[in-house]
């Protein structure tokens, strides 16, 4: 089967909003290619920050951001494509009426496509995917690569295949920092026992797994697209932890009958809004609620739905142009 490759190239605050476009419009199987990545892994001062610097990423810190999205190689992709480029150019003339501040500078927001075989597709994505630390305890390390474990590590092994969620995201690295927090009692004190999470969009099935690992018994992850949902049970399992995550199809909360002590859900601002709703239906007392995917321009919007919904915001944090919020059930 043959995709289509499409590049978009954009400065350093163009990626973060060609990213968050491409999501709004379904589109999850993305990858980044930016130098600022490197100079902010560099400049971080946990002791974790120098740990996965590829040699050849060193050796070229001027290049161009580019994010890559691929569409399948038929009339629907092909229509797709032509929706995505558009959306590329509607993007470029809201800069340039200053929809973003006049100061933004999205770069050039260029998009070209090429056709790539399915086999290049796989062995492409995989260049970019190295083990990575997540947080002072978590790591992630695709399938194919070895890691040399440190005491205390938690180690992820994820094959994302067409899925989103490597932990190489801002959102995703906001969403699992706060689930090591909120899964201590000794600091957050959701409860004992069990700690039930709902992992809402599960993608990779790459949050689930983190909760599991830091202490959740029980947990479900949910997701809409049925492939997805099938790398997720593969990932699952090759962690060893199918006895404590399932998966299920299903659109946010819609028809689930489960209580959770914390609900996770990467997604972005629109479904965050969608889902703060019934969030409140499917927390115990006390419950966790942790969002990300939200532009920072979009952080006020997101929490104000999220107090609506009766939370109380007890964290704000940010990576980029990206932020999570964690709020308790009231």
């Amino acid at each position: 089967m043959k995709y289509i490759e499409l590049k978009i190239h954009a400065s350093h605050q163009g990626v973060e909003m060609v990213t968050e476009m491409l999501m709004r419009n379904g589109i999850t199987g993305i990858s980044v290619d930016d130098p600022a990545d490197l100079q902010d892994i560099l400049e971080k001062k946990n002791e974790y920050g120098w740990d996965y610097i590829d040699d050849e990423v060193k050796s070229h810190p001027d290049r161009e951001p580019v994010v890559k999205a691929y569409l399948e190689d038929s009339p629907e992709g092909r229509a797709q494509l032509q929706h995505l480029k558009i959306e590329v150019m509607k993007l470029k003339s809201r800069e340039l009426e200053g929809a973003f501040g006049w100061d933004a500078d999205l770069g050039r927001l260029y998009a070209e496509e090429v056709v790539v075989d399915d086999e290049d597709w796989k062995d492409k994505w995989k260049e970019n995917f190295k083990p990575t630390r997540i947080t002072d305890r978590l790591v992630v390390k695709p399938s194919w690569e070895d890691y040399d474990a440190k005491a205390g590590d938690l180690v992820i092994e994820i094959d994302p295949g067409m899925a989103f969620g490597t932990g190489t995201h801002e959102t995703t690295r906001l969403c699992m920092g706060l689930l090591q927090w909120y899964l201590d009692p000794a600091k957050a004190g959701i409860g004992s026992g069990s700690r039930r999470v709902l992992d809402v969009g599960c993608g990779s099935g790459i949050l689930s797994i983190a909760a599991a690992l830091l202490g959740a018994e029980d947990i479900l992850g949910v997701e809409i697209d049925p492939d997805a949902v099938q790398v997720a049970a593969e990932n699952i399992a090759d962690n060893h932890l199918s006895d404590k995550i399932r998966v299920m199809q299903g659109d946010l909360t819609e028809g689930i009958d489960y209580e959770a002590d914390i609900i996770v859900a990467n997604l972005m601002a629109d479904l965050v809004i969608r889902l703060a709703g019934s969030c409140a239906r499917h927390l115990a007392a006390g419950g966790a609620f942790i969002s990300s995917g939200i532009l920072l321009e979009k952080r006020e919007v997101v929490a104000e739905a999220i107090r609506q919904a009766g939370f109380s915001i007890e964290m704000v944090v940010t990576d980029g142009e990206w932020c999570a919020i964690a709020a308790r059930k009231c």
